[in-house]
């Protein structure tokens, strides 16, 4: 290589100088010619330059000679150069006019120097000539190789592409001038890639060469291209590059179950939508070519399930469609067909694009809670209902085959502060406190049903409760006002304008009535005038006002709003008499006058105000005293009063106390309830009896099962936890211990072996164990094992 590329120097050297040897002899024929025909203008001779570029050898390259006419080689004429590299890259002889190179060229960095010369008379420096500019280029030699700029290169395309699909155009460049010989003509060639590509020679295009590349069984493929110089000839520059090509997923795979038969089993409890269980058909394809769409096909459960693609679009979710039911039908058989949701036409006629299995799903028997008759009950109620109101009655059973009885509650959390109570056994929502729409428009209560037979099922609903709006509330103004009024104010002047608020929705919307109220109605100073639009104006009835004559003014204002029934309400309105400038701004307003000598001490207040503490501690002594004064106690003589409680069960000599009280009024039916004959002081009036709310058939009279004595325990237990004064005793009544012989133990909470040091006494929701033993000993139930 090193041989061949001197040969070539050396050949290209021995044609520069051969040319600037005709060029010079041209020269001297023009000259002579000239003479011969005797032109008086003189002229340079010569023409352009060329260099070879490369030139490494140590001594100066010559590239040409500077000549003028009047030149008679005596050394009268100097010569001189300037431009491009004059004096660093190039030297000139000013006697002889030879130019050399003294530095290494390179036509890549620079193709051409433009320089000017000069022939001066070297005596006097006169110019003999006319500045003349010349170009010196540099001969291009093979020196660079092709080199791909853009390389490594990415290419991506689908599998089974057929041949001569193109996949990417490479691109070499060559530095050396492609308008002289061949060291800048670029072939292209394939090292490595083969059979599976090729690529164009002259343009770089890369081509499929082997049909059905499978991506399933290879993805990636690495090139080598090769770009060689001087026409791809022996002797020629080259460059390399690679191409790293990915085969893209089509769909031309089939899905496959991973079974042809899957066992499922499901509660019969299971809601709807509920997942029962799920299957996969899996595809040898990647993204949106393995997407399946699953379906049920054939089967005896196509009406009661359902099948549905998860979120990835993979798996088949099969849920419940309709409800279960394990005495109906105890298993379900569907035919599934898994199928590809992205469908590629030009592979439908090479296979299937689906598969299909059998699900065989069972149900199971459980012990289901009980079911309400509505899944959501809405009742509406003014907020002025009585109390003891029965707003629905809320049904639910047993949907098992026992049927067992069902009781109800409210659920303690949905009801904090107790605005309705429950009834056990009808399931009559009721009303036990005052409702008001204005502190609380919805209540949201959630109602449980049990069974009897296994308290552990439980079901529930919810009972949206809207409390409807009454006009139960006056209006007022809408915040304290403070007007003034300017002392050089007219009759007929507007001070101030005044609106107001009622917590009220009338379906009409608001709309206020303003007057001044009565006491003020012939006031001399002032007048209101109703604007009809829910305002109105404060107006002066007179003019010449004084502060020093009076300063503070009080107005009341009579609001009232158009619902029935009407209310109303009073404000008074502060008007003060102010000092003020003749655009109405204020300057200044009279402060109202202290009640307090000005000339107080500072020990005359500290006296005053050490009364007021000792008034103060003495008046909350008093309040304590009062408040111990009013504390229930028991008495020597309540505490001999026992009940004699008879249980039917054949003991006989429960009760160990003689002293007895005969409850057979409990069971007349026309007996006069209990009353008081002195109420509490400290205490609220008691809730009137809510015996009256529950069914006839517990209370009005005598049933055979002794119902009624069930539910007017239940209404005593009630009324006690609504009353936030009564001792935290199971009843207004102390149970104590019952004798060894009674099968009911202790009746007391608080007396009973199993107490804790804290107790709950929210009793109403706990009313189970305890009714059970005061059931059970009236008779009610007849042993524990029936109904608990």
């Amino acid at each position: 290589m090193a041989d061949l590329f001197l040969r070539k120097r050396n050949f290209i050297i021995v044609v520069i100088v051969l040319t600037t040897l005709i060029q010079v002899l041209v020269g001297n024929k023009t000259t002579m010619r000239a003479k011969s025909l005797r032109r008086a203008k003189r002229g340079w001779v010569w023409n352009q330059f060329f260099v070879l570029e490369e030139y490494t050898e140590q001594k100066p390259l010559y590239i040409g000679k500077l000549h003028s006419d009047m030149d008679k080689g005596d050394g009268s004429i100097k010569y001189i150069l300037s431009g491009e590299g004059a004096g660093t890259t190039f030297t000139l002889d000013d006697s002889t006019g030879d130019i050399h190179a003294i530095q290494r060229l390179d036509r890549e960095v620079k193709a051409q120097y433009v320089l000017r010369a000069q022939a001066r008379q070297r005596e006097t420096g006169h110019p003999l000539e006319p500045e003349s500019e010349f170009i010196v280029k540099i001969q291009d030699i093979n020196d660079n190789e092709p080199k791909f700029l853009d390389g490594p290169y990415f290419a991506t395309i689908p599998e089974m592409s057929p041949i001569g699909t193109f996949v990417i155009q490479v691109t070499a460049t060559d530095a050396d001038d492609p308008s002289y010989g061949n060291s800048a003509r670029v072939v292209y060639s394939i090292l490595e890639g083969q059979p599976y590509f090729s690529v164009d020679p002259k343009t770089g295009e890369v081509h499929v060469s082997l049909a059905d590349m499978d991506r399933e069984v290879k993805e990636q493929y690495h090139l080598v291209i090769q770009a060689k110089d001087m026409g791809g000839q022996l002797g020629g520059l080259a460059g390399t590059t690679t191409v790293n090509i990915t085969l893209s997923d089509v769909n031309d795979n089939p899905p496959k179950f991973t079974k042809k038969l899957y066992q499922m089993s499901v509660l019969e409890s299971g809601p709807v939508s509920s997942v029962v269980d799920r299957i996969e058909a899996k595809d040898r394809d990647l993204g949106i070519n393995a997407e399946m769409r699953y379906s049920i096909i054939d089967g005896d459960g196509r009406d009661t399930f359902d099948i549905s693609t998860d979120a990835s679009n993979l798996y088949g979710v099969i849920t419940i469609k309709k409800h279960l039911d394990f005495e109906r039908k105890r298993s379900y058989t569907l035919k599934v067909e898994g199928s590809n949701a992205h469908i590629d036409p030009r592979f439908i006629n090479k296979g299937l694009f689906s598969d299909v299995t059998i699900v065989h799903v069972s149900v199971e028997d459980v012990d289901e809670p009980p079911e309400f008759e509505y899944p959501f009950y809405y009742v509406e109620v003014p907020e002025d209902a009585e109390i003891g109101t029965i707003l629905t009655m809320i049904s639910a059973r047993d949907p098992d085959v026992a049927n067992s009885s069902v009781r109800y509650s409210i659920e303690r959390m949905s009801d904090p502060d107790k605005y309705f109570y429950m009834d056990i056994t009808s399931g009559s929502l009721i009303t036990v406190l005052p409702l008001d729409r204005e502190e609380v428009t919805w209540h949201n209560l959630t109602v449980l049903a049990m069974e009897m037979n296994n308290p552990l099922m439980i079901g529930s609903v919810s009972v949206a409760i809207k409390v409807l709006d009454v006009n139960d509330n006056p209006p007022s103004l809408t915040q304290y006002y403070e007007a003034f009024v300017c002392e050089n104010a007219q009759a007929g002047q507007l001070i101030q304008t005044v609106t107001a608020i009622d917590p009220d929705e009338p379906t009409g919307g608001q709309h206020f009535y303003y007057s001044l109220a009565p006491e003020a109605a012939n006031n001399p100073n002032f007048t209101l005038r109703d604007n009809q639009d829910n305002s109105a104006w404060i107006l002066t009835r007179r003019g010449g006002w004084s502060s020093q004559t009076q300063n503070i003014y009080y107005l009341p204002i009579f609001v009232s709003d158009g619902e029935q029934p009407v209310h109303s309400s009073t404000s008074t309105l502060t008007i003060r008499v102010c000092s003020c400038d003749v655009d109405g701004n204020v300057l200044t307003c009279l402060a109202e006058a202290s009640i307090l000598p000005v000339n107080l001490s500072r020990g005359g207040l500290i006296a005053i105000l050490t009364c007021i503490f000792i008034l103060f501690v003495m008046l909350m002594l008093m309040l304590t005293l009062q408040r111990h004064r009013k504390k229930p106690y028991l008495t020597n003589e309540e505490e001999n009063v026992h009940e004699n409680i008879v249980c039917y069960d054949d003991e006989g000599g429960g009760e160990e106390d003689t002293e007895a009280f005969d409850i057979a009024a409990l069971w007349n039916p026309h007996a006069e309830p209990v009353r008081y004959a002195k109420l509490r002081q400290d205490m609220l009036p008691e809730i009137q009896s809510l015996s009256r709310y529950v069914s006839q058939t517990c209370v009005g009279g005598v049933s055979e099962d002794g119902s009624n004595v069930y539910s007017y325990m239940l209404t005593k237990l009630y009324e006690a936890d609504l009353d936030p004064s009564a001792p935290p005793y199971d009843s207004l009544q102390t149970y104590a211990y019952e004798g060894e012989g009674s099968v009911a133990e202790s009746l007391s909470s608080l007396q009973s072996p199993a107490s804790h040091s804290d107790h709950d006494y929210d009793y109403l929701n706990d009313w189970g164990p305890r009714f059970h033993k005061l059931a059970e000993m009236y008779g009610v139930i007849e042993s524990k094992s029936n109904i608990w």
